[in-house]
């Protein structure tokens, strides 16, 4: 499963304007948030016009204007996200149609493809591991990860 650069940008914005709340930022500016994330402005527009219009972020324009999380991270799951985003995360088009109902598949018979159902495994495996992992979670492991940095000491030798 590959994401789009439009699903990642939209997880790394998600991400940036949750840390910027922790650190007391009620609203982020997009130029901003473009600048730290580096993603093109013109095109996180387009990407949090759809987070806004999912709930997931509310806005406000002006001076004192900026974008925030409509939920608190922990409530923020990836999995949720990326349907926003994507649709499926499905691997193969036929592996998010549940068994009996009309499918698009390419082999002779969906209900005993073997493809397919090695794929609805991996399917159902990702959609729990990523309907369980949240922005706070992301949050958390960048900081641990940042703590194991600056334990490591650099020698030049």
């Amino acid at each position: 499963m590959r994401l789009s650069r439009k699903c990642e940008y939209a997880l790394r914005a998600l991400v940036e304007i949750a840390a910027a709340e922790a650190q007391g930022h009620r609203l982020l500016p997009i130029g901003a948030l473009a600048e730290r994330t580096h993603i093109p402005e013109k095109f996180l527009e387009q990407i949090l016009l759809v987070l806004r219009n999912a709930d997931i972020l509310r806005s406000r324009r002006g001076v004192e204007g900026g974008y925030g999380l409509n939920r608190p991270p922990p409530e923020i799951r990836f999995g949720e996200v990326i349907r926003v985003m994507e649709g499926t995360f499905a691997p193969v088009p036929c592996a998010s149609v549940p068994w009996g109902e009309p499918v698009e598949c390419s082999c002779p018979d969906p209900e005993s493809c073997a493809v397919r159902i090695a794929m609805r495994h991996l399917h159902a495996a990702a959609t729990t591991v990523l309907d369980n992992l949240t922005l706070q979670d992301a949050l958390n492991g960048a900081a641990e990860r940042q703590q194991q940095n600056k334990g490591i000491l650099n020698f030049d030798i």
